[in-house]
């Protein structure tokens, strides 16, 4: 048997945060191992439960078979105890993985102590946020702002274009310790595989849609089965979320039952709601609103009448970025979604201005990758790859 115990903490709560793990042996005389890490920007409960999952990883490494976990955080103690629910939308999937690496084990125990007598996890976690000005002055000697050196790396998909990086076609290759190119950024990058729906019959006929839900056209329930195959060919995926609207939600259940994964619905990942203007053609809404759609082309800050912005959208999006970095981090994760907020992720990515939403098309069913670094690095691997389908 082994004894865990873990903390984490937010400077700002959100905020500079980090975890530190410790595992003792049996009568807690030795120390077998340490974990600590620097998240960037996440909460206290995110940190606490990072903390927690080092040490059942380490504990694993280790090949123990019983472990005792202590901690002074009473909400991961009782909701791993099981008697308090996990309601927080963003502990889920952290608490879903705890509890995959706690099904790995003979016996689990949790164990709430004050936090004197968790000191050495305590210091751990500190040292870790105390990482943040190290990691800082790191990038600002090593890099140009963050994303700034991938923008020449893919400077066609930003001139109206599809770019397919040679080196990414295999997606989902293990994530290596370092970003590629000249961005600086260090650690393990939480990978996004950014998965178009299929066809529908709207895009067929290349009208607006949004917030309609629209079905799978036979192609489109096709294009999703060919991804899927891809997918599991390639393997190494942790977790799967998508937009909760059909065409989205269908093409991500082709996946999860292909990975053998759960799909997770985030509602931050569906399209941009085009108000009036749903079922249009590019033609028909702007002979409804000739003045409005010519300035909404170019306003990303402007919503359709009856609907949202693009920066409303960025907004949303930005969030789930930040929410699945702090959950799976330096993991592939598939997103399944929608062509608008698709290319803000990869605006977000490449560290662009709103121009990419207007110049780089997207084909149903393509896939795109970005990566995220928790210091703020980050890079675009593959843009609009269609070669599955």
């Amino acid at each position: 048997m082994v004894i865990v115990e873990a903390d984490g903490g937010s400077r700002g709560n959100p905020g500079p945060a980090g975890y530190g793990a410790v595992v003792w042996d049996a009568d807690r005389a030795r120390v077998l191992a340490e974990r600590k890490e620097f998240l960037g920007v996440a909460t206290n409960n995110v940190a606490e439960y990072r903390g927690l999952i080092a040490g059942l990883e380490a504990s694993a490494e280790l090949g123990a078979r019983e472990v005792a976990v202590r901690m002074d955080s009473k909400l991961v103690v009782e909701q791993m105890s099981g008697r308090w629910k996990v309601k927080h939308e963003a502990m889920i999937p952290l608490a879903d993985r705890a509890r995959r690496l706690v099904a790995g084990f003979d016996r689990v125990s949790f164990t709430w102590i004050p936090r004197k007598e968790n000191s050495h996890a305590d210091r751990l976690a500190n040292e870790a946020m105390d990482d943040a000005d190290t990691v800082a002055e790191v990038r600002s000697a090593l890099t140009a702002p963050a994303g700034t050196a991938a923008v020449g790396d893919i400077s066609a998909a930003v001139a109206g274009g599809v770019v397919e990086v040679p080196e990414a076609v295999a997606a989902t290759t293990p994530v290596t310790g370092y970003a590629p190119g000249w961005t600086g950024a260090v650690g393990r990058p939480t990978r996004l595989l950014l998965l178009r729906h299929g066809q529908t019959e709207l895009s067929v006929q290349r009208r607006y849609s949004g917030r309609g839900n629209p079905p799978l056209t036979e192609l489109g329930r096709e294009q999703a089965a060919k991804a899927a195959a891809m997918l599991a060919r390639k393997g190494g995926i942790e977790a799967i979320v998508c937009s909760p609207l059909s065409r989205a939600r269908e093409t991500a259940a082709a996946a999860g039952q292909a990975l053998g994964l759960p799909v997770r619905e985030l509602p931050g990942l569906t399209e941009t709601d085009f108000g009036a203007w749903e079922g249009m053609t590019f033609q028909e809404a702007r002979d409804h609103d000739p003045e409005l759609h010519a300035r909404w082309l170019g306003d990303p800050s402007l919503p359709a009448p009856g609907g949202e912005s693009f920066d409303q959208v960025r907004e949303r999006v930005e969030a789930v970025r930040r929410d699945l970095v702090a959950m799976y981090p330096g993991a592939n994760v598939l997103v399944v979604s929608h062509v608008t907020p698709i290319k803000t992720l990869l605006q977000l990515a490449l560290g662009v201005g709103p121009s990419l939403l207007y110049r780089l098309h997207l084909d149903l069913a393509s896939l795109s990758v970005a990566e995220f670094y928790s210091d703020g690095g980050s890079s675009v691997r593959l843009v609009n790859d269609t070669s599955y389908l």
